[in-house]
């Protein structure tokens, strides 16, 4: 039978709290300590935060309430196999801990992408800094919206009083608190985010005696094969597709975005940072590991009436919170406290983004422009001030995406589809610039270009829709359910073979495209004007470790050489001022 939405006067109390909580967060930061009235205090919090509550919010940053709603539907009606994206996390750590994160705590910038002006030039790095911007208010204003469509739909709370709660007290305490208010709430929002999958996969376990059973009737479901190895490329989810393409998007968040690596500067020093972003993989494993069983435990209360299928509710998305008015709306407070895990894993994300896009608005943008201009330089105060305006700013333009999100249905996949695709074509160019030494502005943005324009094309590209596992809807006893369900048979064949790779692959067909293309422009444009890369002057501090230290010493050879040239003797060598060196 349809649930009847009931939410009640402690289910509001708990939410009304958590609210409250972030808020007060944000006024305590707001009057203590340096009280925000620096830049470096309001977006680097003066460098002095644990390594445990930077790993948290590391993991919060990104897991979003689309991610919850999103991952325990994937589970529930495509099976297990997803958590084979966090294997693919595992992998690609390293990589974003000793070989990208290093060249950005050498270099201490706000932004992370006034590295690429230093490598390339102000093109490259307005236009990587604008493709982020866009990317992030997009995404963050579906972050806003989507949780809002969800509850609304079977918790009674209005989507103007969702989206306005999430929105309004998001930025009241990251743009009065700074970082240290967003780092901190990370946490109390990731324990609430815990508690509510988790109350899920302990009612079920009540409810059908154990792991053992829910296990059995999912395998029963065939949802439990983790075991597909194929290789070919159309297939959603396999080995390859999760491991590689969910290893690439992560390394995209976790080595050259914006919002994580303003998080590894909070911290004192590199090797802290590295062990936050290690801590960070165990934590978003668990959620997402229980995040994905909770889809499991869903479905072993729905596997005989589905309530999409049904008619229920109207889309997958709402399966969760469904579920929890379902089985848990008669206990007091418990709904609240799985609505207050939904709001908070909005809060985490949404704070992340405005408080990064604040300092690439303040870095990429203002600073040239007012440089270009001659404008005197701002004090730390005005400059701290304008930044938390600016964090406002954009805050009040992702609440207004998020009610257009109503009008233009299509944005909610466009701005998701958006966010995985700008990330390969972004890690292409930065893997460029730190990875080579051949690489050259104008090469590296005709492979942005290239990049981008692939991702993009095959992003958006018309798709066979994915085809879930069977559901069942003979245990519904509804006699008000209707039983003529029309169901659509596509034929694969009618799409081309390029449409129908898997959505996973987008970032590294970006990152393959920009990095060869970009490499190979590079190597025509040099020989076209006869620039060899040995009469570059490169700053070593723009490379990875290895091709740092081999720069490093190829300059300690060459005044070593100009010094003995110039030297007459070797008595007149030891003269020289060796300090040189």
């Amino acid at each position: 039978m349809k649930v009847q939405a009931e939410f009640g006067v402690w289910d509001y109390v708990v939410v009304i709290l958590v609210l409250l909580t972030s808020s007060s967060i944000g006024l305590y930061y707001r009057f203590t300590g340096g009280r925000q009235k620096t830049v470096e205090e309001y977006l680097h919090a003066d460098k002095n935060m644990s390594i445990y509550t930077v790993a948290i919010s590391l993991m919060a940053s990104f897991m979003s309430a689309i991610t919850i709603l999103g991952v325990s539907s994937e589970n529930y009606s495509f099976g297990f196999q997803f958590i084979l994206i966090y294997l693919g996390h595992l992998i690609f750590t390293p990589i974003a801990a000793y070989l990208y994160l290093p060249i950005f705590f050498k270099l201490q910038t706000t932004s992370a992408y006034e590295y690429l002006e230093m490598r390339f030039g102000k093109t490259a790095r307005l236009a990587t800094s604008l493709s982020y911007t866009l990317q992030m208010i997009l995404y963050t204003g579906v972050v806003i919206y989507a949780p809002a469509l969800a509850l609304e739909a079977v918790t009674g709370i209005s989507r103007l009083t969702a989206v306005l709660s999430i929105g309004l007290v998001c930025m009241f305490y990251s743009t009065i608190g700074g970082m240290k208010a967003v780092i901190l709430t990370d946490v109390l929002q990731s324990l609430l985010m815990f508690l509510g999958v988790f109350s899920i996969i302990i009612s079920a376990l009540v409810a059908h005696g154990g792991f053992a059973n829910i296990w059995k009737i999912a395998e029963l479901g065939n949802r439990t094969d983790i075991f597909n190895f194929n290789p070919d490329p159309t297939i959603r989810h396999s080995w390859f597709s999760l491991v590689i393409g969910g290893g690439v998007l992560y390394l995209s968040l976790y080595g050259v975005n914006q919002t994580q690596i303003q998080r590894y500067l909070t911290v004192k020093d590199l090797k802290r940072a590295q062990k936050a972003l290690w801590l960070n993989w165990p934590i978003f494993c668990l959620l997402g590991i229980a995040t994905s069983f909770s889809g499991l435990a869903i479905y072993s209360r729905y596997k005989d009436c589905d309530p999409v299928k049904a008619g229920y509710i109207s889309s997958m998305d709402q399966l969760m919170p469904y579920y929890v008015v379902d089985t848990m709306g008669h206990i007091p407070g418990l709904a609240g406290l799985f609505v207050a895990g939904i709001f908070s894993a909005s809060l985490s994300t949404i704070s992340a983004s405005l408080n990064s896009v604040a300092a690439v608005t303040m870095e990429d943008y203002y600073k040239p422009i007012s440089k270009y201009l001659n404008k005197p330089e701002l004090s730390p105060k005005k400059a701290a001030t304008l930044t938390k305006c600016m964090a406002m700013g954009f805050g009040i333009l992702c609440l207004g995406v998020s009610f257009l999100v109503q009008h233009l249905g299509a944005l909610l996949k466009a701005a998701l589809t958006i966010f995985g695709a700008v990330g390969g074509p972004i890690l292409g160019l930065f893997s460029l610039g730190m990875f080579t030494l051949t690489a050259n502005e104008s090469g590296s943005l005709t492979g942005l270009v290239a990049g981008m324009a692939v991702s993009m094309w095959l992003a958006f590209a018309p798709k066979p829709p994915p085809n879930p596992l069977p559901t069942s809807i003979d245990g519904c006893n509804d006699n008000n359910l209707l039983n003529n369900i029309i169901t659509i048979q596509v034929n694969e064949s009618d799409y081309s073979w390029l449409y129908r790779v898997s959505y996973l692959y987008n970032g590294v067909i970006g990152l393959v495209i920009t990095f060869s293309i970009g490499y190979l422009t590079s190597i025509i444009v040099r020989q076209f004007n006869g620039i060899k890369v040995e009469d570059e002057n490169y700053n070593p501090n723009l490379f990875i470790p290895s091709l740092s230290q081999k720069l490093i010493l190829k300059k300690h050879d060459n005044k070593v050489f100009k010094l003995v040239n110039r030297s007459n003797s070797c008595e007149d060598f030891k003269k020289n001022d060796i300090s040189e060196l």
